[in-house]
C-alpha cells in the first residue's frame, strides 16, 4: 500500500519501509512528526499545529504565514540573496518569539515607523507596484510635512503636526463630502484656465465655477502658489477684482484653508458693533477636539488675538462660560458608551432643571460640555425614559437666549450633526431674504466632511431638496457655483 504525498519530496529514501505486508500499521500515529498525506491535499492547514506550539508558544502561524515552504523568508540562498522580494540583505520585518535560532530571518528594521514613510520596508513595493507619483520625490506627506502657502490677502497658517489617532472615528465615520479630490490634478493647468477666465475684458466665471467647484480645498490651495510662481500675481486679489457680492464672498470663502476660514468667521462674527452669537455656536459647538485646537491656535497667530479673551469681551453670563468651555477642545471623544454614567447625567439633568425651582445652569454646562457625543444621546435616551420629556424640550423651557441656542445645538449634533446642519441650512433661505453668509459658511465647510448627509436630512425633514431651495432662493454665477459644490 503507497501513502499519497509520502514520504515528502527531499527526504531520503528508507530502505525496506514500509516493511512488506505491514503497510496498513505504518507509520505508528504520534511517531512521524506529520500525519498522512503531507503535504496535504484539498486545502488543509499547513503546516500543522503540534501540541506545545510552535517556539515562543505562539503555535504555528496561521496558514500562508511563517514558515512558508522552502524555509523561512530572507533565508540565504545560492548566492546570498534574500528569498523575500522586496527585503534588502539583512532587513525585514521582525522574527518571532524564539526565533534567534533561525539564521537569515529577516529582522526588525531600525528605523521607526514615526520616520520617512519612505524607508519602511513594504514585501514588493507599494500595492500594485511602485509608490504612487503624487508622493514627490516619493516621500509620502505625513502630517509633520505638510506645508500651506501663504497669499496676502487672507494669510494662511502654518499646521502643526496633527494626531489623526485622537480623531473620533464614529464623528465621521459614513460621511461623506460632495467635493472630493480631483484625479489627474495639475495645478499649473488650473492657475492657467483661470488666468485666461479673468484676462482681457469681461470674466469667463464659468470656466472659473469649473475649476473652483470640482478641486478640493487643498489643491486650491496648490493652484494659488502655482498662479503665483507662473505669473507673480495674487489669485486672490486678481478674483476679488473681477467678481462682487455674494459671489466673491463665495470664492474667497472656497480658497480660504478650513482651518483658517472657521478662524476668520469667528473673528468676523466678534469684531466692530454687535456679535453674531450664531456663528459662535455653530462652529464652536459643532467641531472636533483637534478642528477647535487648531481653529484658537490659528486665530492667535494670523489675528494676533486670543480667542477666549475676546469671548469673554463679546458674551456674558452662561454663554459666555459655555463657549470659553467649548473653546477649550478637551471633550470627552471616547465613542463607547457607559450606560450607568448615562442614567446618573440624567438624574443629575433632572434634578437641576426640571426636579427643582430654578435652573443649575452649571449643571448642564457640565455635562454637555465634557461628555461625547454617544454618550450624551444615551443620556438624551435615558432622561426620557425617567422624566417622560426629551432632553431637548427641558432646556427650552429652563433657558432662554443664546445659552439656549448653544445648549440644544450640542444635543442636537449628539442626535444628528447632518440634522443640525440642514436646519441651519433651512434657515437662512425661509421666508423673506436670505442669509447668504449662513449659506455660504455651511455649503463651503461641510462640502468635504458631510455635505451629502446633509442633503439627505433636509429633503427627509422638509420635503424637498436642498438644491432646489438653493435654485429658488439665488440667482446668477452665484446660483451656478452653489449649486455645483451641493452637487446638483
Amino acid at each position: 500500500m503507497s501513502y499519497p504525498g509520502y514520504p515528502p519530496t527531499g527526504y531520503p529514501p528508507f530502505p525496506g519501509y514500509p516493511p512488506a505486508g505491514q503497510e496498513s500499521s505504518f507509520p505508528p500515529p504520534g511517531q512521524y512528526p506529520y500525519p498522512s498525506g503531507f503535504p496535504p491535499m484539498g486545502g488543509g492547514a499547513y503546516p500543522p499545529a503540534p501540541s506545545g506550539g510552535y517556539p515562543g508558544a505562539g503555535g504555528y502561524p496561521a496558514p500562508g504565514g511563517y514558515p512558508a515552504p522552502g524555509g523561512y523568508p530572507g533565508a540565504p540562498q545560492a548566492g546570498g540573496a534574500p528569498s523575500y522580494p522586496g527585503v534588502p540583505p539583512g532587513q525585514g520585518f521582525g522574527a518571532p518569539p524564539g526565533a534567534a535560532g533561525f539564521p537569515g530571518y529577516p529582522q526588525p528594521p531600525s528605523q521607526s515607523y514615526g520616520g520617512s514613510p519612505a524607508q519602511v520596508p513594504m514585501p514588493g513595493g507599494f500595492p500594485g507596484g511602485q509608490m504612487p507619483s503624487q508622493y514627490p520625490g516619493g516621500q509620502v506627506p505625513f502630517p509633520n510635512q505638510i506645508s500651506t502657502e501663504s497669499f496676502s490677502s487672507y494669510p494662511v497658517f502654518s499646521p502643526v503636526s496633527l494626531d489623526y489617532s485622537s480623531e473620533p472615528a464614529a464623528m465621521t465615520q459614513g460621511y461623506q463630502g460632495t467635493i472630493r479630490p480631483a484625479s489627474n490634478f495639475d495645478a499649473l493647468k488650473d492657475a492657467e484656465i483661470l488666468r485666461k477666465a479673468m484676462k482681457g475684458f469681461g470674466t469667463d466665471e464659468q470656466a472659473i465655477v469649473d475649476v473652483v467647484a470640482n478641486r478640493s480645498n487643498d489643491q486650491r490651495q496648490k493652484i494659488k502658489a502655482a498662479f503665483k510662481t507662473m505669473y507673480g500675481k495674487d489669485l486672490i486679489k486678481d478674483l476679488k477684482s473681477e467678481l462682487s457680492g455674494n459671489m466673491e464672498e463665495l470664492i474667497l470663502a472656497l480658497f480660504m484653508p478650513s482651518t483658517y476660514y472657521d478662524a476668520w468667521s469667528l473673528r468676523n462674527a466678534m469684531k466692530g458693533a454687535g456679535t453674531q452669537e450664531r456663528v459662535l455656536i455653530e462652529i464652536l459647538c459643532t467641531r472636533t477636539n483637534q478642528e477647535i485646537r487648531e481653529i484658537v491656535r490659528c486665530y492667535g497667530s494670523e489675528f494676533g488675538r486670543d480667542l477666549e479673551q475676546d469671548i469673554r469681551s463679546d458674551t456674558s453670563g452662561h454663554f459666555e462660560r459655555l463657549l470659553v468651555s467649548m473653546c477649550q477642545g478637551n471633550r470627552d471623544e471616547n465613542q463607547n458608551v457607559n450606560h450607568q454614567m448615562a442614567q446618573e447625567d440624567a438624574q443629575r439633568l433632572f434634578q437641576a432643571g426640571e426636579g427643582r425651582l430654578g435652573t443649575d445652569e452649571s449643571c448642564f454646562n457640565m455635562v454637555l460640555a465634557t461628555r461625547s457625543f454617544p454618550q450624551l444621546k444615551a443620556t438624551m435616551e435615558a432622561y426620557s425614559r425617567m422624566a417622560n420629556r426629551d432632553l431637548v424640550s427641558s432646556v427650552c423651557r429652563e433657558f432662554s437666549g443664546n445659552v439656549e441656542s448653544g445648549l440644544k445645538a450640542i444635543l442636537q449634533c449628539a442626535l444628528s450633526r447632518p440634522a443640525f446642519f440642514a436646519e441651519r441650512l433651512y434657515a437662512s433661505m425661509k421666508g423673506a431674504g436670505t442669509d447668504d453668509s449662513t449659506l455660504v459658511r455651511i455649503v463651503v465647510t461641510r462640502s468635504e466632511i458631510d455635505l451629502v448627509q446633509i442633503k439627505q436630512m433636509f429633503n427627509q425633514l422638509y420635503q424637498k431638496t436642498l438644491g432646489t431651495t438653493i435654485a429658488s432662493d439665488t440667482s446668477g454665477d452665484y446660483r451656478k457655483l452653489l449649486l455645483a459644490i451641493v452637487g446638483q
